[in-house]
C-alpha cells in the first residue's frame, strides 16, 4: 500500500530523514543527475541516492550541466541516464520528482511502492536562449536552488 504523500513543500516541520532518495525528471540528463551529484556529495553514504528519466528516449548528460557541477568542484560527466527499470534498486523512502511529468510518474510507480513523494517543480535550463553566459546562468540557477533544497532537506544538520 503506497503512501502517495505529495508536496511541493520542502519547508514542513518534522521531516524524518529517509535512507534512500530518488531523484526524477524527463530526460535524466541535466536535473535528476545534478540533484543525485550534489545530494551525494552533500549526504555522503548517509542516504542511498540515485536518480531516473520518465521520457521514453533519455539524453545524454547535457555539457552545461556538466559544466555547472565542474564549478562547484564535482564531475558529473561519467553519468549515464537510466529507466525506472534499470535501477539496481528501486525500493526508496522519498520520491522528488523535479518536473510535472516526473511527478505524475512518480505517483503511478508509488501504486506498488510504499515512498514519499515530494515535488520539487524546476524550469528547464536547456530551453535557455542566448550566449553562452545567459545558459550558464540559466544551469547555476538550477543548480543553486537543488543545492540549497538538498542541503535544507537531506542535510538539515548543515552538513
Amino acid at each position: 500500500m503506497s503512501d502517495q504523500k505529495s508536496t511541493d513543500n520542502t519547508d514542513l516541520p518534522d521531516k524524518s530523514l529517509p535512507n534512500s532518495v530518488l531523484f526524477v525528471c524527463n530526460h535524466n540528463a541535466i536535473r535528476s543527475p545534478m540533484a543525485e551529484c550534489l545530494a551525494k556529495n552533500l549526504c555522503g553514504n548517509n542516504i542511498y541516492i540515485d536518480s531516473f528519466g520518465v521520457n521514453e528516449k533519455l539524453s545524454a548528460i547535457n555539457p552545461f550541466c556538466i559544466s555547472v557541477i565542474e564549478e562547484a568542484g564535482l564531475d558529473i560527466s561519467n553519468h549515464t541516464a537510466k529507466h525506472f527499470d534499470d535501477l539496481i534498486d528501486t525500493s526508496f523512502d522519498l520520491i522528488i520528482a523535479l518536473t510535472p511529468e516526473a511527478h505524475k510518474k512518480a505517483l503511478e510507480i508509488t501504486k506498488s511502492l510504499t515512498a514519499d513523494i515530494e515535488y520539487w517543480p524546476l524550469s528547464d535550463p536547456s530551453e535557455t536562449n542566448g550566449n553562452r553566459e545567459n545558459i550558464m546562468s540559466a544551469f547555476r540557477a538550477v543548480r543553486d536552488d537543488l543545492h540549497e533544497k538538498i542541503k535544507k532537506r537531506l542535510c538539515p544538520t548543515g552538513e
